[in-house]
């Protein structure tokens, strides 16, 4: 379990939609920050301007197995390394999070990723882990870190009545935003949905892989439903890397999002106050 694999050289990744490459004449007037987006799959990061707008296109390196805390750490380091200078930290990550404390991380607690045995020295070595403290060790500068559905919220609720964020990636996430102003994170991913099963084994990445792209499509229309009848959301964004395997109408309420603001919502991060879960 000790062992880790090489981290590979991060590559600059283009986002489909919404321009993810550098911006013309960029605002110099305020602090620039280091926006980390930490998923299942990758690990991407960007440097954003004062107004929010990606200074160099993303970098990506994959993420690996087993993973623990450290191990994250020195893969966002060569992550970051190529990237322009910034003033503050932003991370998005896939678990819940409390005053820069790890509470849960349920993919990175297993042997092989996500659906694979659980490794109880992981479960021990995450929990409580102050990722928010050891980023400021590692990279020198101070950062916040909030569960990555709560950071890409940041970049595209209108502060208009309740707006729910999911994402559809290595599991579901979950954000909920009441008039601009984010709420303390629940993990509706873990909760009961159908079949004895939760949320994340339902819509998750593995099961749209094993019960193929119909099937998956009529998974999400149901959680949406079932997200909508619990919360009666005045309006949902859809986001993370499996939009792309979505060809149902959500409704008039749901909007498709681009995967890149799991990077660009790091400002947003720094301009709230802090919030039980960040």
């Amino acid at each position: 379990m000790n062992e880790q694999p090489a981290t590979p050289t991060p590559a600059p990744e283009g986002a489909p939609g919404l321009s993810s490459g550098p911006v013309k004449g960029p605002s110099n007037a305020g602090p620039r920050t280091l926006a980390i987006d930490i998923g299942g799959t990758g690990l991407k990061a960007s440097v954003l301007d004062d107004k929010g707008a990606m200074l160099v296109d993303r970098v990506r390196i994959p993420t690996t197995y087993p993973l623990a805390p450290q191990a994250l750490i020195d893969a966002l380091r060569t992550l970051v390394a190529p990237l322009p200078a910034y003033d503050r930290i932003a991370a998005g990550f896939p678990g819940m999070v409390r005053g820069g404390r790890v509470l849960s991380a349920p993919h990175f607690v297993t042997q092989d990723g996500p659906g694979t045995r659980i490794v109880p020295l992981l479960v021990a070595a995450w929990s409580g882990y102050d990722l928010a403290a050891a980023l400021e060790k590692e990279l020198g500068k101070p950062a916040r870190v909030a569960n990555d559905a709560d950071l890409q919220g940041g970049a595209v609720v209108k502060g208009e009545g309740l707006e729910v964020v999911i994402t559809l990636g290595t599991g579901l996430g979950t954000a909920v935003y009441h008039e601009g102003h984010l709420a303390p994170h629940i993990e509706l991913a873990h909760h009961p949905f159908r079949k004895g099963q939760t949320y994340d084994e339902q819509v998750g990445d593995a099961a749209r892989r094993r019960v193929g792209k119909k099937k998956w499509n009529n998974r999400v229309r149901e959680a949406v439903r079932n997200i909508d009848t619990l919360l009666l959301f005045d309006h949902l964004y859809v986001g993370g890397g499996n939009t792309v395997h979505l060809d149902i109408d959500l409704g008039p309420k749901a909007t498709i999002v681009d995967n890149s603001a799991g990077i660009t919502g790091g400002l947003r991060l720094w301009d709230l106050p802090p919030v039980a879960g960040v």
